[in-house]
């Protein structure tokens, strides 16, 4: 946090811990990619790691809502 930031009167800057993940909505989307569509497998190369990653991706794009309710955080929301 700096007093250099100039901060538009209806904005509201909420500090996070740091080191905090699971407090990040990035990380939470990429959680539930693991757990749903990249996790227990067996990747043969570098690029099969490619493939399925951008596979997974182009999966959650087409689901929008899901990426709305993962990143949605109540704390975060004005009142």
């Amino acid at each position: 946090m700096t007093g250099k930031l100039d901060v538009p009167h209806n904005i509201s800057i909420v500090a996070l811990p740091a080191k905090c993940p699971e407090l990040n909505p990035v990380e939470n989307i990429w959680q539930f990619m693991r757990d749903n569509w990249l996790s227990n497998r067996v990747f043969t190369s570098y690029e099969n790691i490619v493939d399925l990653c951008c596979e997974a991706w182009n999966k959650l794009v087409d689901q929008p809502w899901r990426i709305m309710t993962i990143g949605r955080r109540k704390w975060a929301r004005g009142s």
